[in-house]
């Protein structure tokens, strides 16, 4: 019962003393963030994601494109949980995830494409 008493008073405590201790003379406020620059668009539109959603029957499915290549799908069912399909490289099949990321993605680079 006194431990518990005397842990009670060090976190009452705790909030008081860090108030007194108060701030230091010597600050300075932080200088405003300068504008960006003039030229700054946000990045290539063609990098983002384009998403294309299509009915078949009562389900939907979501189709996410990256310069023009199909990524992932969602498949959302009528009656059921949504879940994912992704492709982890050009050459395999699709892997089904129940999240919007895999699990555990090995890098695989581009480096040469005709």
């Amino acid at each position: 019962m006194r431990l518990i008493r005397h842990t009670l008073f060090v976190l009452l405590a705790l909030p008081v003393l860090a108030m007194a201790a108060g701030q230091p003379a010597d600050l300075e406020p932080i200088p405003e963030a300068p504008p960006p620059p003039s030229g700054f668009d946000g990045g290539d539109p063609a990098a983002e994601p384009k998403v294309t959603i299509i009915k078949k029957g009562t389900d939907t499915i979501e189709e996410y494109r990256v310069n023009g290549e199909l990524y992932m799908m969602k498949v959302t069912p009528a009656h059921g949980v949504p879940y994912y399909l992704t492709k982890e490289d050009q050459n395999s099949g699709w892997a089904r995830n129940e999240g919007p990321s895999a699990p555990l993605s090995v890098p695989k680079w581009v480096l040469f494409n005709f």
